[in-house]
């Protein structure tokens, strides 16, 4: 029997199915009391059963990462699957926490972000610890706390040491094999202005109004800068205006204003040099105008630990890790697997910028699905991710 025959009799879809319902009803979103320890504890639980050494490490705030190894002989290379065990709050979707079962569709909150790529990595690790295969290197299994808001669990990873010659992030890619993505950074533009009477107009200072010559700068000046940049695999960088606030009333003139951008960079552009070129248009404007009055700062949600920004994930110059990768996705899917970068943000790019691990971004599901009021993912995508994630196993730790 080869080894894909082998997996193919040992991943059972409706064990993947009981997994990642059994995940979903555990709620990780933030608010939650030690929001991501029951998942951590399943986790364990699952992997104890099975006989895998498993055990938990505090984060932050009684929050744990859970970390399983299936070791090697020792004189092989160590692979690091890797997933989020938190989830965005339910919002605005019905019984998210009641996970639905309707035809080949899991429908749930974290059924694709990211319950069920996290299901079919357990699956993972359980089937080859069923198969009886000998590895050379460790498998290892990461299941980390707050990658939706500070990735406090990837930076812990890394700052504990964690070996790895390479990673899967097992984000929902729709089976493409994503090499790439852009870093990112969520920026508060504050501006200041002079609160007076609506009919006093000449002795206040509209913040509304110097807000909107900012946005005019940003769109006249840095976007087409940003264009001039391109990534073969990502593309040009970004900075969307995404929300702006300001003024109480219509007869009064707005005091102060807020728009807020959402800015995607790319290897090449460096933290330092992001924020310098919003620096500059501040100043530049301010020259202009000695009412102008700004204070750029990076959101609250998005501050990371100190010394850490979410880096993009440049593309790993090692070409064989990349080929391997792809042989035994198209090997699992039964078709040639695209080679691509991801849409959104994701820890690859602490594991990879951090911990100098060659990563990259694989797993189940639809990321246009995710955080949605119909978030789902399919069994079928399950069972050939994790299916995927055994071959690429055994042949890389070997």
């Amino acid at each position: 029997m080869n080894t894909q025959t082998l997996f193919e009799t040992l991943i059972d879809p409706q064990q993947l199915i009981q997994t990642t319902a059994e995940l979903i009803r555990i709620p990780s979103y933030p608010g939650v009391a030690e929001q991501e320890t029951a998942v951590a504890r399943y986790i364990q639980d699952r992997m104890a059963k099975a006989g895998i050494e498993c055990h938990l490490e505090e984060v932050v705030d009684g929050r744990p990462n859970v970390i399983a190894v299936l070791p090697g002989s020792g004189d092989g290379r160590s692979l690091l699957l890797c997933g989020h065990t938190d989830t965005v709050p339910p919002y605005d979707m019905p019984d998210a926490l009641a996970p639905r079962l309707e035809g080949e569709r899991i429908t749930g909150r974290g059924a694709a972000d990211m319950k069920g790529p996290i299901a079919s990595m357990i699956e993972t690790m359980l089937a080859v610890k069923r198969s009886g295969l000998k590895l050379r290197g460790d498998l290892i299994f990461a299941g980390v706390i707050d990658e939706e808001m500070r990735s406090y669990g990837a930076v812990d990873l890394i700052e504990k040491g964690i070996l790895a010659h390479g990673a899967i992030v097992g984000e929902p890619t729709n089976s493409k094999l994503c090499v790439a993505h852009r870093g990112l950074e969520w920026f508060d533009f504050c501006f200041k202005g002079k609160t007076v009477h609506g009919g006093d107009q000449a002795h206040g200072v509209n913040a509304i109004s110097k807000a909107a010559h900012f946005i005019c700068a940003v769109e006249e000046a840095l976007l087409p800068r940003l264009e001039e940049r391109r990534d073969p695999l990502m593309g040009s960088p970004t900075a969307n205006i995404g929300v702006i606030r300001g003024g109480t009333q219509l007869s009064t003139v707005a005091g102060a204003c807020t728009v807020s951008i959402d800015r995607r960079f790319i290897p090449g552009e460096t933290y330092e040099e992001v924020c310098a070129e919003f620096t500059r248009l501040l100043n530049d404007l301010a020259a202009k105008d000695p009412d102008f009055a700004c204070e750029m700062k990076v959101q609250d949600v998005s501050v990371m630990k100190n010394g850490y920004v979410h880096m993009p994930l440049a593309r790993t110059t090692d070409e064989s890790f990349i080929e391997l990768l792809r042989a035994n996705i198209n090997a699992a899917y039964g078709q040639d697997t695209e080679l691509t970068s991801f849409q959104a943000w994701s820890d690859a790019g602490i594991l990879s910028s951090y911990g100098k691990i060659p990563s990259v971004v694989f797993g189940p599901g639809l990321i246009k699905c995710c955080h949605s009021a119909s978030e789902y993912i399919t069994v079928p995508d399950l069972t050939k991710a994790c299916l995927a994630y055994a071959l690429i196993a055994v042949e890389f730790c070997a």
